[in-house]
């Protein structure tokens, strides 16, 4: 008994000394109505409180004068100034719906005669954006064409989880663009001095003798590992029930411990998790301490709900009390993407994200998990975050992320990127630009901005356009490029002119990395079902793919193998349903 009173002697003076006061108050809307669970920080302790039932709280500090931080979603964030003596009435006001509402962006934009928009395509979110594909355009000297580029590749790994399970793929889970980044086909150093090398070429299409397909490829400056700035990590995880899966939670652990590897004594980390409750797992950790870091992830166990709302903006206040000048400043988000707790929908999110990522931070999203996967909220956290975003299905995935394309996935060297492509209606008469769709929601609302996105270090993007030719003469010139950009270092557009060529070499003499993306951009219109792409059977593809095959590439031979479950799965389960029908007549 004297031992137990003396150690409870022991843990209050240690308190009294390291917290000689204590800061009391209440948090009200303008009504005085009590708020509870209003999120309080505070930036000197780097720790997060939560106001009571009653809207009171409650916070032991050593300091006399400090600083809180008080939010709550649909609220306006206050930041206050406090003297520790003093009773704290904290008042927050609602946002109001007119400033709640973020300008929603397109993806890709033609603007035709009169600067009129023409609607290229449309979907709306549910698990899956619902996407429809891009329709022919009719090449006019004032008809244009933009499209954001990013560094996405989430939609090939889904798609290859899905097809390794023996499933059909959901079409909306295909978007081409992604399908084609994830293979750097063609990347090619630019010249010195300069952040892009843009490169075209001109084939025959192998499924419409009529038509042409133009590839344009947009490589990345890649930055100089020795002189990469110093990063400030926020690992963002998921911690809820929902993870509590081999191919989730455990699945995030090995891929962060493999981020960890790469860590230097200069870069920060910070973990923030979230499942049942919010909370800072590790405060600000020096790059150098990797065993204390990756302890840290080990010790991660799934439970509870999903306050995804919350977390996001604890984490990105978290990376502002870090925020390092001129650095890396990324939060990294590891989710199956089921939100259930707060600001939850598609909408909801881009709101969200769009105002918090005005803090400079970039956002990277890891998305994890089947059955319960939500790629639409995943994919709208990455585009309006100032981001991209991967989907990991096996370790192998993990480490070609985190390891292999590092710097693609955690170092940017370009924002709000987007490409401008106006044809030469002389020897095109139309076009159609496979994958860049947009949500049906901003074309409701008939918005005419176009969203640029980040690109990484030594990213290279791969554009896929499907011609119909015209006849009327002759001329060097098929299209003019104009790539625009903003660099990290300087906030103002710049941009590079392109002159596309009429450089028309037929499929068959092509080189083999063209010819590859070719078998790629089918396999992704076949899986789609496209209503422009006529019945051509998956041993086409497959021969396309084999002749161009690098026989050391793994992911090319992986992909070869894909089209041989495919055609298992869309193929045999048909002639096997037709023989039941058949044996059932026949009885």
């Amino acid at each position: 008994m004297r031992k137990f009173i003396f150690t409870v002697i022991i843990i209050i003076c240690s308190i009294g000394t390291s917290a000689q006061y204590y800061i009391r108050g209440e948090v009200n809307d303008e009504h005085g109505e009590p708020l509870s669970n209003a999120k309080i920080y505070m930036p000197s302790t780097r720790s997060i409180f939560y106001s009571g039932y009653v809207g009171g709280f409650g916070i032991p500090t050593s300091k006399l004068y400090d600083s809180l931080i008080i939010s709550k979603s649909g609220y306006i964030t206050q930041a206050i100034k406090i003297n520790s003596t003093l009773y704290q009435k904290v008042v927050l006001k609602m946002i109001a719906v007119n400033t709640s509402v973020e300008t929603q962006k397109l993806i890709s934009l033609t603007s035709g005669k009169d600067g009129n928009m023409l609607p290229l395509s449309y979907f709306n979110g549910e698990s899956y954006t619902n996407i429809i594909e891009n329709d022919f355009i009719k090449t006019d000297l004032q008809t244009k064409t933009s499209f954001s580029m990013r560094t996405d590749k989430a939609s090939y790994s889904n798609v290859r989880r899905i097809i390794n399970q023996g499933m059909k793929v959901p079409t909306d889970a295909v978007r081409i663009d992604e399908m084609l980044n994830y293979f750097n086909f063609n990347y090619r150093e630019p010249p010195r001095g300069d952040v892009f090398k843009l490169t075209s070429q001109l084939t025959s299409c192998p499924w419409n003798k009529e038509h042409q397909l133009l590839f344009i490829d947009l490589s990345a400056r890649k930055l100089n590992l020795e002189k990469i700035p110093p990063s400030n990590l926020v690992f963002l995880i998921d911690v809820s029930g929902s993870m509590d899966q081999p191919n989730r939670l455990p699945l995030l652990k090995a891929a962060f411990h493999l981020l960890v590897k790469n860590l230097r004594p200069i870069d920060t980390v910070s973990i923030v998790v979230y499942g049942g409750t919010v909370g800072i797992w590790l405060k600000p950790t020096c790059g150098s301490e990797k065993e204390k870091i990756s302890k840290s992830i080990e010790e991660l166990n799934a439970s509870g709900d999903t306050p995804g709302e919350a977390a996001i903006r604890t984490a990105y206040k978290l990376a502002e009390t870090t925020y390092i000048k001129g650095g890396n400043n990324r939060i990294i988000l590891a989710t199956d993407g089921d939100f259930n707790v707060g600001q939850a929908s598609e909408k909801e999110l881009e709101n969200l994200i769009s105002k918090e990522k005005l803090s400079g931070v970039f956002l990277t999203c890891l998305g994890v998990g089947m059955g319960n996967y939500k790629d639409s909220k995943i994919e709208v956290l990455a585009k309006k975050g100032n981001g991209n975003f991967a989907y990991i299905d096996d370790l192998r995935e993990a480490e070609k992320i985190l390891i292999t394309e590092f710097t693609q996935t955690m170092y940017s060297v370009a924002s709000d990127v987007f490409l401008s492509v106006r044809f030469n209606p002389n020897l095109v008469a139309q076009y159609r630009l496979l994958g860049y769709d947009n949500k049906k929601s901003v074309l409701d609302v008939k918005s005419t901005v176009l969203e640029g996105g980040e690109i990484g270090s030594g990213a290279d993007n791969t554009i896929v356009f499907e011609l119909v030719p015209a006849v009327k003469e002759l001329n060097d010139s098929l299209a003019g490029i104009s790539i625009n950009y903003r660099t990290l270092a300087d906030s103002t557009f710049q941009s590079i002119y392109y002159n596309c060529s009429n450089n028309y070499v037929p499929l068959q003499q092509l080189a083999k990395s063209w010819q590859f993306a070719t078998a790629v951009t089918m396999f992704g219109l076949k899986l789609r079902g496209s209503v422009y792409f006529p019945t051509v059977d998956w041993d086409v593809i497959k021969k396309l793919a084999q002749d161009a095959c690098s026989p050391n590439n793994y992911l090319q031979s992986e992909f070869i193998s894909l089209l041989d479950k495919c055609k298992v799965i869309y193929y045999e389960k048909k002639k096997k349903r037709k023989h039941k029908t058949n044996t059932h007549s026949n009885s």
